[in-house]
């Protein structure tokens, strides 16, 4: 009977963490690098930006706020069951653009020392995914003629309660650009340390003991 109760304890405090305190990851694409590399296991401060009540759209207030540069972690809106990690660049009330990959936020063209370049040749439209552009634009720029592009888009003004992601590796990240604007009650955690990390793409057998990033282990998200 002890150890049951033992057992029951730990079961019900795992559970409390796991749900509003912290949260595990592991990255599985390229879309962060270099700040996320595929191999990466993080943990995600849940309790630092809120937690919602599972089942719902209700969250629990956090004891800091989301701000410009977070890495977050969030259910995005066009896929239900995945989790996905980007960085924070709009807030409710900016106004964001980018031409020839560079942003500008609020008129200001931003200083991103942690955004990566692959593809500079791929700058192409896709209407199917960023159409939902048109209904953001500042009233200067006519909704009829707007194409964004990947590289080119904007200027957008961030309504009240959503956020705009970007992934650093901005050449082959899925992000806002294309899905769009992210509800506040999507938001999961500030990813906060690398708990893990090894080299998941390699032809070695047993990666995970052979090829460990061991500078990389317990470090901080920046």
């Amino acid at each position: 009977m002890e150890w049951a109760k033992s057992l029951l304890v730990a079961a019900i405090l795992f559970l409390i963490i796991r749900t509003f305190v912290l949260q595990t990851f592991v990255i599985t694409s390229g879309s962060m690098e270099g700040a996320l590399l595929v191999g990466d296991f993080l943990i995600a401060n849940r309790a630092a930006v809120g937690v919602r009540i599972p089942g719902t759209r209700v969250r629990i207030p956090g004891y800091s706020s989301v701000k410009r540069g977070d890495i977050l972690v969030f259910d995005p809106p066009h896929e239900p069951d995945l989790k996905l990690v980007k960085r924070l660049i709009g807030v409710p009330g900016d106004t964001i653009s980018m031409e020839g990959g560079v942003l500008t936020l609020n008129g200001k063209v931003q200083d991103e020392p942690y955004v990566k370049h692959v593809d500079p040749a791929g700058d192409r439209p896709d209407p199917n995914w960023m159409s939902w552009q048109a209904e953001h634009l500042v009233a200067a720029v006519p909704r009829e003629t707007y194409r964004p592009t990947r590289d080119n888009w904007g200027p957008l003004v961030i309504p009240e309660d959503r956020y705009f992601m970007l992934g650093d590796n901005r050449d082959t990240s899925l992000d806002s650009r294309y899905w769009g604007l992210l509800e506040g009650w999507r938001l999961e955690g500030r990813a906060s340390v690398i708990y893990f990390s090894y080299n998941k793409g390699s032809f070695r057998p047993f990666p995970w003991i052979r090829e460990v990033r061991l500078g990389r282990v317990f470090s901080r998200i920046r």
